[in-house]
């Protein structure tokens, strides 16, 4: 991939960036551009209750979307989060339109495609 050159970010910018608190296995990090990454984590099979819980849960067990620790988490997500948001995500991605040919990260990568910033998009590879 080609990636424009953007322009240079303001000092107080790349102050910030310095003050990043890394991790110390971090691999160093070169500042001076931004880019935009989207991500498209996967889609549901179909909208109505059991694709779409299946969905959610597979997200939503996901420790890289939910960083709260496990014994905290689960009982949330199974006791009430799998019990009500599958109607409810169903019906919302029926009104948004999401269940077409063209998904939510290719029309934000067409948004982001109109600025001067270098973009990359990426999407798992289960449903």
């Amino acid at each position: 991939m080609t990636v424009q050159p953007t322009a240079p970010i303001a000092a107080d910018q790349e102050a910030a960036f310095r003050k990043l608190d890394l991790p110390k296995d971090h691999p160093s990090v070169k500042s001076g551009k931004v880019g935009v990454l989207l991500v498209n984590l996967g889609t549901p099979d179909g909208t109505d209750y059991w694709p779409m819980r299946r969905y959610l849960r597979e997200f939503l067990s996901d420790k890289r979307v939910i960083e709260w620790p496990r014994a905290i988490w689960y009982p949330i997500l199974y006791g009430i989060v799998l019990m009500t948001r599958p109607g409810k995500s169903g019906k919302a991605y029926v009104r948004s339109g999401t269940r077409k040919r063209t998904s939510r990260l290719c029309a934000r990568s067409r948004a982001v495609s109109r600025t001067n910033c270098p973009r990359c998009w990426a999407m798992r590879a289960a449903s």
